[in-house]
């Protein structure tokens, strides 16, 4: 080795890795983001390991362990890494600590409480190490959310699909149908464009429109040389092209909201390909976990913001999707992600930054970016939506609108909105498929009402605890009687034709619950605690 190149060598930094790299490979429930000031591209050089009995050494880049110190007690660990301008720092019970990692400039990150501390380091360090050898190499497969997703197309658009890259190569396709025309057949059999077809593209300026920018291009049937008509979108990541997808009509004419479907597609594809071509395979899951994060109030909108592309600034609105029923685990899970590609493809289609997560049971969507007054053509985006998971999917569907909420840090309390939504429409208060907070309100209060007297037995009333207890043992006919009563707001005819008895009866039995009780109906605030603890 020569002076020069050993000068060189010295000079040069080490290769790093990303924040966001170590948390996408790494990721739940090892290593959990709290706060990153610097955001997620802020590089990894090194993992150390800091003992806060130790004097405190770390250096730019590095990936700090704290051990022997929770909570609190790690502050000082943080404050010292922030000054020498580490990448991170990564502690147990890290929950208190997200303030004074944010004020002293450094990500903070929460280890499993039951992660070894060896176990975190050999991890990080290994893909600290993968980097410094030769990058952040891609691992793991896309081609079968390629595929599942060109189905989903098909479904929606009523049409043959195929994905390709720009060098028109086929990288997946839906399901063979009727009437597949020359230039498909030949395209799948050689998994690229025959290049007489593409030549004919080319010179009726296909490629030159799709490079042009986002946008759908119709191509017109062509008996003459096998050719049917089709639809096609490029795939973009800003004025990068990244592929192109195509929807040939099949036997039957493509659907009317197929230049939708195919334009959302395209913006939902832009991510997958950028995956498959240079990105590693976490890259899609660390999105989906940080969107998670941010739904469920675990980290700032500011630390992610640039990482799922939305403005922290602008509007936002969080859509929650439900199944009315559900099956066995293994369909469940295929139906959901066939649901979750839907959902994907409509919102994308509306809003390009839109992003879908699954959480529990259930499938958000974030909706940043959002002008004034968005509400209506959200609520008619969610209509379409539960409309194509029942006609394309037979998914029966439920959907719910968070309230709007001025900035991207509020998404959480957007999704808690849409949560309680979800719920008032499972107990039978809203009869059709899609709802906002604004419809069910008066439902959503009234239940959470009844879920703190319920959790607060000191508040509730002795008498009325009595006159249940007394019912349970006496055929259960008072209570119902008294509550259909209430709620005809003393209408005694109403009242018994909701319970299918003579008003005589309804009498009685308002009057015995009196007496057992000792309650006094006729006094507004006994009243409105009786109507209130009876429906506990």
């Amino acid at each position: 080795m020569t002076l020069s190149d050993r000068m060189t060598r010295e000079m040069t930094p080490p290769p790093s890795t990303s924040l966001r790299h170590v948390l996408g490979t790494l990721g739940e429930p090892l290593l959990r983001l709290l706060v990153a000031p610097r955001g997620l591209g802020v590089a990894v050089e090194d993992v150390v390991i800091l003992d806060p009995e130790d004097p405190p050494e770390p250096h730019a880049g590095d990936l700090v362990l704290v051990i022997g110190a929770r909570g609190r007690d790690a502050a000082p660990a943080v404050r010292a890494a922030g000054r020498a301008g580490a990448a991170a720092v990564a502690v147990k019970g890290g929950a208190g600590l997200a303030d004074i990692a944010a004020d002293a400039g450094v990500a903070l990150l929460a280890v499993g409480v039951e992660a070894r501390w060896e176990q975190v380091e050999a991890l990080a360090r290994g893909v600290v190490d993968v980097a410094r050898v030769g990058g952040e190499a891609e691992s793991g497969e896309v081609l079968g959310d390629l595929f599942s997703l060109a189905q989903t197309i098909a479904t929606l658009t009523g049409g043959l699909v195929s994905i390709e890259d720009t060098a028109s190569r086929v990288l997946a396709y839906s399901r063979a149908g009727d009437e597949v025309d020359e230039l498909r057949r030949l395209s799948i059999l050689g998994r690229e464009g025959p290049e007489r077809y593409l030549a004919m593209l080319r010179e009726w300026g296909v490629y030159q429109r799709l490079r042009a920018g986002e946008g759908i291009v119709r191509i017109d049937e062509r008996p003459d040389l096998g050719i049917r008509a089709r639809i096609v979108a490029g795939i973009h990541a800003g004025s990068q092209p990244l592929g192109t997808i195509w929807v040939q009509e099949g036997a039957k004419p493509l659907t009317e909201q197929a230049e939708v479907a195919l334009l959302g597609a395209s913006r939902t594809l832009a991510p997958l390909l950028i995956r498959h071509r240079t990105l590693p395979s976490p890259e899609l899951r660390l999105r989906e976990d940080l969107l998670a994060s941010l739904l469920d109030g675990r980290v700032d909108a500011e630390s992610v913001a640039d990482d799922i592309g939305a403005d922290p600034a602008r509007p936002a609105l969080v859509l929650a999707f439900a199944l009315h029923r559900e099956s066995g685990q293994v369909d469940r899970q295929l139906r959901r992600a066939e649901l979750v590609h839907l959902i994907a493809v409509h919102t994308a289609a509306y809003r390009r930054s839109a992003l879908v997560s699954v959480i529990g049971a259930r499938v958000y969507a974030l909706l940043p970016d959002l002008p004034e007054h968005a509400e209506a053509r959200v609520s008619a985006l969610a209509k379409e939506i539960v409309a194509a998971a029942r006609r394309h999917l037979d998914l029966p569907v439920r959907a719910a609108l968070g309230g709007m909420v001025a900035t991207l840090s509020e998404a959480a309390a957007s999704r808690g909105d849409a949560d309680r939504v979800l719920a008032t429409m499972a107990r039978g208060h809203w009869t059709e498929d899609v709802a906002s907070l604004a419809d069910v309100r008066a439902e959503v209060l009234l239940s959470e009402v009844l879920a703190f007297l319920s959790q607060q037995p000191r508040i509730r009333d002795p008498r009325l605890t009595e006159l249940v207890a007394h019912d349970a043992e006496h055929g259960g006919i008072l209570v119902p009687a008294v509550l259909a009563y209430l709620d005809a707001f003393g209408d005694v005819r109403r009242a018994a034709g909701v319970l299918n008895i003579h008003p005589n009866t309804v009498r009685y039995r308002v009057r015995r619950a009196g007496e057992v009780s000792g309650i006094d109906l006729d006094d507004p605030a006994q009243r409105l605690l009786t109507q209130l603890q009876l429906r506990l």
